[in-house]
C-alpha cells in the first residue's frame, strides 16, 4: 500500500510514501544519548519497522502527510525529490522515486495543492518543492503558496554563513529546493505563529533547527500535531531526553520535546512524526517523569517493500 488515510473530525490525513528504508546509521550513531537498554527493552515495537534486527541499521520513512482541509490539500513537507546532487547525503544522492504517483494515487496533481508546510529547511522536508525542468529547477506546485519558518530560511541561506552542525550535509538544498520557490514568489515566510484554517494553525518548535515547526489541527473532538523531526524513532516517546545527532540546539530540543509531547498526552492528542515508519504515528500518556506509547494510529504498517515506497 502507498498510501493510506485516516479522518480527524473535519480533516482527512493521508500518507504519501516517497522511501522507507535503511539509512546506514546504527541506534548509537543516530541517537548518540539513547540508552542501549531502551532499545532491548522496547525491541518488540522497535522491530523491524523501526530498526533492523539483524543488521542493527535505522529504518526510516521520507512521507508526506496530505491534509484536506476546508476544501484545500495542503502538503506537510516534500521529502528529498527526485536528481538532486546530494554529496555529503549518499542515501538521498540523484534519487529517482515514484513520489509524484504515489501522490496521484491520493487524487492530488501538483497543480491541485493550495499550500505546502515545510517544518522545517532540511534536506529531506524540502525536495519536492521543485523538480528538475530541463537544466531549471522550478516549483513543483506551482498553484501552491509555500510556507516557510523564516528562522530557518535566514540560516540555512549561505549568504548569512553559518554553521550548522548538519553543515555540508545540506548542501546545494537552498538552492535548488528553496530559492527558486522564493523567487518565483510563492513563499510566505512567518514568525512566531501561523493560523492556516480554523482547523490547522503552525507553532515555532525550535530546537531541531532555529526554526523548527509543529503543524497543530484540533477539529472538532480530534487533536493531532505533526512534529517533524522533533522525533525521528519513537524510541523519543519513552526517552524524551534524547536527540537525534542532527539536532543544532540540544538543549532547546530536548525542551520542546517534552514541551509537545506533554501537550499531546493532556489532550489525547496523536503525535505524527516525519519519518516513522510502521504505523506512523501514536497516542502517548504520562508516566513518571516522562511518557508511554498508549496506542498507535490507524496507518498501515509500510509499504510492502521499499521498491513499493519508491
Amino acid at each position: 500500500m502507498i498510501t493510506d488515510q485516516i479522518t480527524l473530525g473535519d480533516v482527512t490525513v493521508t500518507r504519501v510514501w516517497e522511501f522507507y528504508g535503511p539509512v546506514a546509521m546504527t541506534p548509537e550513531t543516530f541517537f548518540p544519548e539513547s540508552s542501549p537498554r531502551a532499545w532491548e527493552e522496547h525491541a518488540s515495537w522497535l522491530e523491524p519497522h523501526f530498526v533492523d534486527p539483524e543488521t542493527r541499521i535505522v529504518n526510516s520513512a521520507i512521507q508526506t502527510w496530505l491534509l484536506r482541509s476546508e476544501g484545500r490539500n495542503i502538503l506537510i513537507d516534500t521529502g528529498v525529490g527526485n536528481h538532486k546532487e546530494r554529496p555529503y547525503s549518499p542515501v538521498w544522492n540523484r534519487l529517482d522515486t515514484g513520489f509524484l504517483d504515489n501522490l496521484a494515487r491520493a487524487s492530488v496533481r501538483p497543480e491541485d495543492v493550495d499550500l505546502v508546510v515545510n517544518t522545517h529547511l532540511h534536506v529531506d522536508h524540502v525536495g519536492w518543492n521543485t523538480y528538475l525542468d530541463g537544466r531549471a529547477w522550478v516549483p513543483t506546485f506551482p498553484n501552491a503558496t509555500y510556507l516557510m519558518p523564516k528562522a530557518d530560511f535566514d540560516f540555512w541561506n549561505p549568504a548569512n554563513e553559518h554553521k550548522p552542525l548538519l553543515g555540508r550535509g545540506n548542501q546545494n538544498v537552498f538552492e535548488d529546493s528553496v530559492a527558486p520557490v522564493h523567487e518565483a514568489g510563492l513563499t510566505t515566510l512567518w514568525e512566531d505563529l501561523y493560523t492556516i484554517d480554523a482547523n490547522l494553525r503552525l507553532e515555532p518548535a525550535p530546537g531541531h533547527t532555529p526554526g523548527s515547526s509543529v503543524v497543530v489541527l484540533e477539529s472538532g473532538a480530534d487533536r493531532a500535531v505533526f512534529v517533524g523531526d522533533m522525533l525521528h524513532s519513537p524510541v523519543q516517546f519513552v526517552e524524551p531526553d534524547t536527540n537525534s545527532c542532527f539536532c543544532e540546539d540540544p538543549a532547546g530540543a530536548r525542551a520542546t520535546r517534552r514541551k509537545v509531547l506533554g501537550w499531546a498526552a493532556d489532550r489525547n492528542a496523536l503525535v505524527v512524526p516525519a519519518h516513522l515508519g510502521g504505523q506512523g504515528a501514536a497516542e502517548v500518556s504520562r508516566e513518571g517523569s516522562g511518557f508511554a506509547i498508549k496506542g498507535w494510529a490507524p496507518f498501515a504498517p509500510h509499504a510492502e517493500s521499499l521498491e513499493d515506497a519508491r
